[in-house]
């Protein structure tokens, strides 16, 4: 991932010195596990627990062997003496390189899960806040029925909420290790071995396994992170549309001095949400090559190494990137009420033509009968831009069965108030109010 998009915390998991690190943390818990199975003697074990590495060293060792594992173990084995021979010993590179892999996406995903929560706590708060604050609905990106702002933001609370069980999931499907040797028959290294030094590192021993951990586990990850980088999409895109000139019902924050054109010094542009749409189609994108890395021959193949290269840092860090930089958008949205109110009388009364069918159908008019008068009806109020409510009192169709009592029900949009809280107790959210 290139720096812009690149926080630190999350960098610093998927630097080259942190990759490596990980990788001798990883051979120290084997040389430990070895020690408990009565081969290492523990000052032999002592004695590797200092062992370093040199990023230059391992380069000058590569550049001749044109082998990253073989060339790390030959870096690491120059700082110690004698005892270097316990290194590495009955494995095969990728039970150090898939274990290792494990280590760095499960510290990836607490910094993502801690992400989510912070995101979560302000939607939360804005859903609140918002409760009963009216809005027009949309479908097909028209005019349909008044909801509430809160309401939006309580769908993504929920989703939200998923996604924090989703990655739990995840995470917990790539909380393996593997120390099983060459083709995974544990001929070299026993399974008691693989055992001890998984539980050092804080990970399960895979069941069973070939040469690597089976791609399917990074996949389900992946294709996590794709789902939830869709969700953060999806939020961001309906603020870019709701920030649209034509709308103006939410903005991003536009601090002091923020240039929104080079050209057009009037621009205040989403550029932050369309951001996050950019990145999220990365993030997506790197799921596809994740299934694809699933079908390797027979015990394996190394195909998928070199893009999990670029999958695996990347999608960590650009969902990172996007979870922070939309809890920024959301924690100084713009919200502009007035303006939500104004929009939803834009259509003359358009909206409230099912509740006014609905209350026909009560009278006891037939639903197709009640739908020909009120379409009728909407149809001239919409190309007349005149009225609704007046063409229906105007109608003898409808004022014979209606008195203004009941229209002026059907015409209020705080009936569509009335439910919006239950919603709310379903996610078991306190609001403060009565509903």
């Amino acid at each position: 991932m290139i720096p812009r998009y690149a926080r630190p915390e999350m960098d610093t998991i998927w630097n080259r010195q942190s990759y490596f690190e990980y990788q001798l943390q990883v051979e120290k818990a084997v040389v430990q596990a070895w020690n408990e199975a009565g081969l290492v003697p523990i000052e032999d074990v002592k004695l590797i627990n200092n062992a370093t590495f040199n990023l230059e060293r391992i380069d000058h060792f590569e550049s001749t062997s044109d082998h990253e594992t073989d060339a790390f173990v030959s870096a690491v084995a120059e700082t110690l003496g004698d005892e270097s021979r316990w290194l590495h010993l009955g494995l095969t590179s990728s039970d150090v390189l898939d274990t290792a892999l494990s280590l760095q996406l499960i510290a990836s995903s607490k910094i993502l899960m801690n992400r989510l929560a912070d995101l979560e706590e302000i939607v939360t708060a804005t859903a609140i806040e918002h409760q009963n604050t009216l809005t027009i609905g949309r479908s097909h990106g028209i005019h349909a029925e008044p909801t509430t702002f809160g309401f939006k933001m309580l769908i993504w609370v929920d989703e939200l909420r998923r996604a924090k069980v989703r990655l739990d999931q995840a995470t917990k499907n790539i909380s393996v290790g593997k120390f099983s040797g060459s083709v995974g028959t544990h001929a070299n290294v026993p399974p008691s071995v693989e055992e001890s030094a998984c539980a050092l590192l804080g990970l399960k021993a895979a069941a069973v396994s070939n040469q690597i951990l089976q791609r399917d586990r990074h996949a389900h990850f992946v294709s996590t992170l794709a789902i939830i980088a869709g969700s953060i999409d999806k939020f961001a895109t309906e603020i870019r549309n709701l920030q649209r000139t034509e709308i103006g019902e939410a903005e991003e924050p536009f601090e002091e001095g923020r240039h929104g054109s080079s050209s057009m010094p009037h621009k205040r542009n989403p550029s932050r949400s369309e951001r996050i749409s950019g990145l999220a189609r990365l993030i997506r994108s790197s799921a596809g090559v994740a299934l694809e890395n699933m079908v390797l021959w027979h015990e394996r193949d190394i195909s998928h190494s070199s893009a999990e290269r670029i999958i695996l840092p990347d999608s960590c860090m650009a969902l990172d990137y996007i979870l922070w930089l939309f809890t920024n958008i959301m924690n100084g949205l713009n919200i502009n009420i007035d303006r939500m109110r104004s929009n939803m009388d834009l259509t003359h009364g358009l909206i409230y033509s099912q509740a006014v069918l609905l209350a026909l159908v009560d009278t006891g008019m037939t639903r197709q009968d009640a739908y020909e008068i009120v379409h009728r009806n909407a149809m001239a109020a919409f190309n007349e831009k005149i009225s609704l409510r007046s063409l229906l009192e105007s109608d003898p169709e409808v004022s014979s069965k209606l008195d203004n009592e009941t229209l002026d029900e059907a015409f209020s949009p705080n009936r569509h108030l009335k439910h919006i809280g239950e919603a709310y107790k379903r996610l078991d959210i306190e609001t403060g109010e009565a509903t």
